[in-house]
C-alpha cells in the first residue's frame, strides 16, 4: 500500500495544484489531508473548491474548527482572509470535519496530536522556536488507547520521520503551502526555512513503511503577488 500525505496548505492553491500534479504522476492508493485547508491570504474560495471536487479523507486542523469558532478579528492576520470569502456554509462544512482518522486499524491521523489539534507531537517550543521533543515525550502525547503502524500529524509545518511506539512510523508531511512564520513581523526572527510545497509518500514495506519526504518548486512570485492583492504584504515577503 502506498499512500500520499498533504497537510497544511492554508489556501495557496498553485502549492496544492504542484503537489496534486506531482502526487497524480506517483498514483499512490490513497492520499490524506491533515488539515489546516483554506486559512490563509491567498486563494481560499479556489483551494476549498478544489478539495470539495477531489472529496480527499481530511481531518479538521485548528484553523478549519477556528471558522466556525471565531471571527475574523479573533484570528490572527492573514489566515483570517478566509472568514471574508468563505460563505457560512463552506466555514461550518471545514468546521465539521472529523478531528482524526482511523484508517484499516493500521494508520491514525491527525492535525496536531491525537487530543488536540492545537499542540505539536514532535516539537516542543523553546525560546519561541521548535525543537525536537524527546522521544518519551512524543510517545506520552500519543497515549496508550492508539495502536497504529503509522501516525499522521502536521500542523507544525515542520516536515520530519520519528519512530513511535512499537516501533512505529510517525510522520509529518511538513507543509503544502505555508512556510512557518511567513507571517512574522520581524524576518530575523523566523525559523529558517524555504517555500517549497512539501507533502510525504509512505509506502507499506513487510516490516514498516519507507517515506519520503517531498519539496517541490512552484511560482512563488505569483503567490507573492496575491497575497498583496489581498492586501497582506507582510505575507508576501517569503515567496519573493
Amino acid at each position: 500500500m502506498q499512500i500520499a500525505i498533504i497537510s497544511d496548505i492554508h489556501g495557496n492553491l498553485l502549492a496544492l495544484e504542484t503537489v496534486l500534479e506531482d502526487i497524480k504522476r506517483r498514483k499512490p492508493d490513497l492520499t490524506l489531508n491533515l488539515g489546516d485547508c483554506v486559512s490563509g491570504p491567498f486563494w481560499p474560495k479556489e483551494a476549498y473548491d478544489l478539495l470539495k471536487e477531489l472529496d480527499l479523507p481530511t481531518v479538521r486542523g485548528n484553523h478549519d474548527r477556528w471558522l466556525v469558532e471565531r471571527n475574523a478579528a479573533e484570528i490572527n492576520s492573514g489566515y483570517n482572509f478566509a472568514c471574508e470569502v468563505l460563505s457560512g456554509f463552506e466555514k461550518q462544512k471545514l468546521g465539521n470535519l472529523p478531528s482524526r482518522l482511523h484508517l484499516d486499524e493500521d494508520i491514525f491521523a491527525f492535525h496536531g496530536t491525537p487530543d488536540s489539534d492545537t499542540k505539536y507531537l514532535l516539537e516542543d517550543k523553546i525560546d519561541g522556536r521548535l525543537a525536537l521533543a524527546r522521544s518519551e515525550d512524543v510517545h506520552r502525547r500519543i497515549g496508550q488507547d492508539h495502536q497504529a503502524s503509522l501516525y499522521l500529524c502536521g500542523h507544525s509545518h515542520l516536515a520530519h520521520v520519528a519512530m513511535g511506539p512499537n516501533r512505529s512510523t510517525i510522520i509529518n508531511p511538513g507543509s503544502v503551502g505555508c512556510p512557518r512564520y511567513t507571517d512574522t513581523d520581524n524576518p530575523l526572527e523566523a525559523e529558517n526555512g524555504i517555500a517549497l510545497a512539501h507533502y510525504a509518500i509512505a509506502t507499506k514495506t513487510e516490516q514498516r513503511w519507507s517515506v519520503e519526504l517531498i519539496a517541490l518548486d512552484y511560482d512563488w512570485p505569483k503567490v507573492a503577488q496575491q497575497a498583496e492583492l489581498n492586501g497582506y504584504a507582510s505575507w508576501a515577503r517569503v515567496f519573493t
